[in-house]
Order: C-alpha cells, then structure tokens, then sequence
C-alpha cells in the first residue's frame, strides 16, 4: 500500500509572489493612485467653488421658503386646534350643567314618588342611545324635553368640535413632517456649501463673499443714513410714505446675518427681510416669496419705482426690495449679510408692487 503524505505548501515566490505584488499595487493604484489623489476628489478654482456653492445656496433657499410656508401652515394649524379644544372644554361644561340640571329634577320627582326617565339619562353611560329611546319623548314632561333637548345638542355639538380636531391635528402632523422635511434638505445643502468654502483660502472666501455685492463698508447704516444716502445716489424718490419707509427699514437692516427662516428684527432670510420691512410700514404681506409675488399688482422691469419687490430664479425662490438707482437690498445667503446689490445680479422672475 502507498504511504499517504502530506502534500507540501508551497511558499509564495518567485513569480507567484511578483504576481501578487504586482496585483497588489494595482489595486493600490486603482483606489489611491500613484500620485495620492485616485479618487479622491479634484482640486476645484475658487470661481468653480463659487458656482457650486451659489447653486447649493440657491437649492437650500428655495427649500427655506418651503420651509416658511410649511411652518405658517402648522402654525396656523395649531391655533386652530387649539381653539378647538378650548371650545370642546366650554361645552363639556355647559353639558355637565345640564345634566346637573336634569339630575336635580330627576332628584326632586324620586322625592315626590316617582322615578323620571330624566333620572336615568343623568346615570345612563350611553346617554345619546337612551335619547334616541322614542318611548323617551312620550314621557317625559316639557319641563325635562326642555333640558334633554339641551343635553342632546350638547353632545352633538361636542362631537363635532372633536371631528373637526381630529382633521386639523392630521394636518398639523403632515405640516410639521414637511418641516423636517425641508429642514433636512436646508441644513444638508448648507452643510455642503460650508464645506467647499473650508477648502478655500481666508483671502477667497473673501472675494467670493463679496463677490456681486458690495462689500461691507456699505454694510451698516441708520434709517436717516439711508434716506441721505438714496438721495446722494440720485434714486427715484419712494413712490409714497409707505413705500419710504419699507425702504428706511431696509436700509437700517443692512449688516444683519442672514439665518433661514428668519424674520427679524435682528436676522433674516430674503422673504422675511421684505415681510418685516413692509410691515414696519404697516402693510401685511405673506411669510414665502412665491406667495409675496402675488401679493400686489405686478410690474415688468422698466417699471421698476423703489420699494417694488424684484423676484428671481424660475422657482420665484429670491427676492429683494428695490430701492432704486438699479440697486436692491435683499438677505443673499449665510454668507453675506442683509446688503445691497445690482438688480441684475441673478435671473429676473418677475417684480410686484405693495405700497
């Protein structure tokens, strides 16, 4: 019989082991590359980071709006559920004085001799079905059909007011899941653009903030300052007081940081700017820019008058306050601060007059 033996391991050598070496550092250049960059990502010019952090700035303001519209929405919700329940509580009141009441002259009849079918309806667990009892009505006495007819309606009433809850607490959680939505998607697309500008130099972000606005000399300024100031420009004068004094607003405001979803009266986004502004001049404007545009009587671009509402993008996700001299004040992004800028400067959707 043949010996059975341990057949021998071979060890990695010769031309098996330079095969694995090599395999080895193609796959170590495939992944990393030879000259450390492979994958990784390529080294963008700051006016290639400008572009994508302007379109991610863009994407996170029309979010922002969403966002606006979302939150006035649910806020409008809760008041409303809110009101609801503070209804609902005044008529169960009212409904536990009128059973009181019937309990009383249910009380006052056992006295007397006999039991009422008031009496039972002030024990019963069901009361509704109990009335519903035909033999109920035949009955009872006037004086009783009176407070059981009160009773009745109650319920009904109170029924009601907690349907109507019911709906308005499913929309108030539908508003509140569209705020995390669009909370999510701004927040993400910041992020983003924070972190492209990190890769930038203290002297580029510099000029990319400044870039298309006009710096932070003009950054601060008084109410008066702005009056005096559109005046040395040679700007059409506001068309009226109202229209002025959003102006002056404006005006006093430049500097202020850009926060989404804020709307003063120390930060702003771009809607909240123009809705704070008109209503220091006691006009009442919508919360997000797609529902400002039609809040007023449109003009084209050769109509502009200072204190008209320019807005931009297809989406009508930006707007400014022009302030005449083809200059406007608006929130750009959280980048620059609340500043003046050329009317021009992004794509004109459309402008609309308030005041």
């Amino acid at each position: 019989m043949a010996a059975h033996r341990k057949p021998r391991q071979r060890s990695i050598g010769g031309h098996t082991a330079r095969t694995a070496a090599t395999l080895a550092l193609a796959g170590a250049a495939t992944a990393t590359g030879f000259d450390g960059t492979g994958h990784a990502e390529p080294q963008l010019t700051p006016a290639q980071v400008k572009a994508k952090v302007d379109k991610l700035y863009q994407e996170a303001e029309a979010a922002t709006e969403k966002y606006d519209g979302a939150k006035e929405q649910a806020d409008s919700a809760q008041r409303r559920l809110n009101a609801l329940r503070d209804e609902t509580a005044r008529k169960q009141q009212k409904l536990k004085t009128a059973r009181d009441a019937l309990g009383s002259i249910a009380a006052a009849q056992y006295r007397e001799g006999g039991f009422a079918p008031a009496w039972q309806l002030a024990l019963s667990g069901d009361p509704d079905r109990y009335l519903d009892d035909a033999a109920f009505a035949e009955r009872a006495g006037d004086r009783e059909s009176a407070a059981v007819s009160r009773v009745r309606e109650q319920l009904r009433e109170i029924e009601q007011l907690r349907g109507a809850a019911r709906v308005e607490l499913t929309s108030l959680r539908s508003r509140q899941a569209e705020l995390r939505r669009q909370k999510k998607t701004v927040t993400g697309k910041l992020a983003e653009a924070r972190r492209l500008l990190a890769r930038l130099t203290p002297r580029e972000r510099t000029e990319i903030a400044g870039a298309g606005g006009t710096g932070p000399g003009r950054a601060s300024r008084s109410a008066s300052d702005a009056r005096d100031a559109l005046e040395q420009a040679g700007s059409a004068s506001a068309p009226n007081a109202r229209a002025a004094e959003a102006i002056a607003y404006a005006y006093a405001k430049l500097g202020s940081p850009y926060v989404w979803g804020a709307a003063g009266p120390n930060a702003f986004d771009c809607s909240g700017l123009v809705q704070a502004a008109y209503r220091s001049a006691g006009i009442s404007l919508p919360r997000t820019t797609y529902a400002q545009i039609n809040a007023g009587r449109r003009v084209t671009r050769s109509e502009l008058r200072p204190g008209d509402l320019v807005f931009y993008y297809s989406g009508v996700s930006h707007v400014g306050i022009y302030v005449g001299d083809g200059q406007i004040i608006h929130a750009p992004n959280p980048s620059a601060p609340v500043r003046l800028a050329p009317v021009d400067l992004m794509p004109f959707a459309g402008a609309t007059r308030v005041a």
